[in-house]
Order: C-alpha cells, then sequence, then structure tokens
C-alpha cells in the first residue's frame, strides 16, 4: 500500500498557501475569522518551522533501523510491556476517531496494522505500538458507548502506575464539542495530575461556525477550570490530514525526540 496524498509533508508543501497552511496549522487558519484584535496567542504556542516539522516525520517513517511496530495488548498494567521507552497515549470516546487519527500519524508506514472499526467501540484494550528505539504510542478503549467494562480500573492503573508517560491525547468530536464523558475523563486527568492536551478531531465535518465555536468554548474551559492541559488546541482531520503533520511534531517534541521547536 502507498501512502494516501497529503500524508508526507513533501506533498503539502506543493499546495498553494492557504491551502498549505489550512494543512499545517488549522488553528491559524481559523483564527482568521475571529473579530479584528481578538486574543489568538492561544493558537500559536506550538508552531514549529519546517525543519521542525520535517524532522518529527522522519521518526513516523519506518526504515532498516528505525521499525515501527504493534508490540502487544493489553487488559490489565502486568500483560503491558515494559516501560522502557517515552510514552504517549492517546484516549477518548468510542467514535471519536481515535484509531484513525493513529492510522493517520502511521500513514507514512502502511504496513503498521491500526484497526478501524466500522462499528464504535472497537477498541477493548491497550494497544501499543513501539516507534523505533524512539517512544511508545498507545491506543487506550474508548469510554462512553460500548467501552468495556473494567474500563475504568484498566485505564485509571494505566495513567497512575506508566511512569514514562510523557504526554496524554485527549480526542474530542470537533463536530459535537465537550461532552459529559469527556468531562469524566478531563476530571480523571487533573485529579491524577497528569499532563494532557485536547485534539479536536473530524474537523473536515464540522462547518467553519461550528468549529470555531466549540474551539473558542472549549479554550476558555482550559484556562478557567483545568491546570494540566496544554493551553493549544490540535485540530485533526484523519482524512484530509489537516493537524496531522503538526501533531506528529508535538509527539515527537513531547516524547524528547525533538527538544528544540524553531518557530515559523
Amino acid at each position: 500500500r502507498s501512502p494516501p496524498a497529503l500524508a508526507a509533508l513533501s506533498q503539502v508543501l506543493r499546495l498553494e498557501r492557504s491551502r498549505r497552511t489550512g494543512v499545517v496549522f488549522p488553528l491559524e487558519k481559523l483564527a482568521r475569522s475571529l473579530a479584528p484584535g481578538a486574543d489568538t496567542a492561544r493558537f500559536r504556542l506550538f508552531q514549529p518551522g519546517l525543519a521542525a516539522l520535517q524532522r518529527a516525520e522522519t521518526l513516523f517513517r519506518s526504515g532498516r533501523d528505525h521499525a515501527i511496530d504493534y508490540v502487544s495488548s493489553a487488559v490489565r498494567m502486568d500483560h503491558a510491556p515494559p516501560p522502557a521507552l517515552p510514552e504517549v497515549c492517546f484516549i477518548g470516546r468510542s467514535n471519536v476517531g481515535k484509531s484513525s487519527l493513529i492510522r493517520a500519524l502511521f500513514s507514512l508506514s502502511p504496513e503498521v496494522e491500526v484497526r478501524v472499526s466500522k462499528t464504535p467501540g472497537h477498541t477493548k484494550k491497550m494497544n501499543f505500538f513501539k516507534v523505533g528505539k524512539k517512544f511508545t504510542l498507545v491506543d487506550m478503549p474508548g469510554y462512553g458507548y460500548r467501552a468495556p467494562q473494567d474500563f475504568v480500573e484498566m485505564v485509571e492503573a494505566y495513567l497512575q502506575e506508566r511512569h514514562n508517560l510523557k504526554r496524554t491525547f485527549l480526542l474530542v468530536d470537533g463536530v459535537v464539542g465537550l461532552q459529559k464523558t469527556d468531562h469524566i475523563a478531563v476530571d480523571m486527568l487533573e485529579e491524577f495530575g497528569i499532563p494532557y492536551v485536547m485534539v479536536l478531531t473530524k474537523i473536515d465535518r464540522a462547518s467553519r461556525g461550528a468549529l470555531l465555536k466549540n474551539v473558542l468554548e472549549i479554550q476558555e474551559f482550559v484556562k478557567e477550570k483545568t491546570q494540566g492541559c496544554f493551553p493549544q488546541l490540535f485540530l485533526v482531520s484523519s482524512l484530509e490530514f489537516s493537524g496531522v503533520h503538526l501533531l506528529r511534531c508535538f509527539v515527537a517534541h513531547v516524547t524528547g525526540n525533538l527538544p528544540t521547536v524553531d518557530a515559523s
């Protein structure tokens, strides 16, 4: 299988400037719809330059000395692989598009098998992916609709015991915004003092007005109600690859594989 269009940064750079910005920095493009003088500081906290984006992309491209592999699945912490590498985990509601996003992140290595189910709630276990000798990425079970019965024990144990966890990526549906079940996940991350970041998925399905409303409401929520959440939201479309390159770069950065990020 060959990678889909726009999976690689080199393909994105061929686009005309406005479209390119929309793919790489979707939040910046959305900011243009705000009223003049609106505070956009939290839209640009993480804005890497081209060199950083390119370096990050190499981490997600498997090679002879850099294998990207599904390692194992676990329903209990004693089944999890040893915590030898820096780790990030992806968590969200059952139908938020979590596995689709992980597949988009790994799209430059089509041999990596990320199962995407047509029925929500397919991920019942913690699925571990090893990215060379650099870091591990974990696809967590979805919460809410069709969550596994032992979801809370599994996830709480993981968050509290996994000392190599560098950042949790909390996925929120960009069409509907924060839901009641998302607030429960936020409370859990806050209670445990876990650093996390919110990622708004499916932005290709939301109208600009609805997306902007959700972004502003969530940013205000993050500012007023959270301690451990990174102030900038990340917007992604797994279908159009909007925000995927930036998210790869952020993952590389928080796992210590991109210590300096030069702003564009």
